[in-house]
């Protein structure tokens, strides 16, 4: 099980904590934050990029095909979802992440590159974000409850 304890600090920058970790969220100045940290929507992306890359370079080295470096590039967009074709269902509004990946390694052929393409859309962020997803709401306490 994964865990994450997250609370307010100073207006909308955040705190975000593991057992080992410490890490801040913001919201830019344009939107009433103060710009500290990325934003939410950044540390997704980021954590989306993370994972593939992670996975990718995970999967070349235990084939040890000479991969030097991975890059994920991520854009996400939202979209009216009446106005967005490929789209079929109620929602009203739909997400597109569009992607860029680059495989460094001169040394990699036209076949091991295509494998890890395709290993990278198998991150379990990814499968996260594109499988159902169901939240459950835990009780809330008061304060000073925990």
């Amino acid at each position: 099980m994964t865990a994450v304890s997250v609370q307010t600090d100073q207006g909308f920058r955040t705190i975000a904590k593991t057992d080992a970790y410490t890490w801040y969220a913001d919201e830019s100045v344009e939107a009433g934050g103060s710009a500290t940290a990325p934003n939410p929507v950044e540390q997704l992306l980021g954590a989306l990029g993370s994972c593939m890359a992670m996975t990718v370079q995970m999967y070349a080295t235990r084939k040890k095909w000479p991969l030097e470096k991975v890059e994920v590039h991520l854009e996400i967009h939202r979209h009216d979802a009446a106005n967005y074709p490929a789209y079929q269902g109620d929602a009203k509004f739909i997400h597109e992440v569009s992607e860029r990946i680059v495989l460094h390694g001169d040394q990699l052929d036209d076949e091991q590159r295509a494998r890890l393409l395709e290993i990278s859309t198998k991150c379990p962020v990814r499968r996260v974000l594109s499988t159902p997803t169901i939240f459950v709401e835990a009780q809330n306490t008061p304060e000073g409850e925990h």
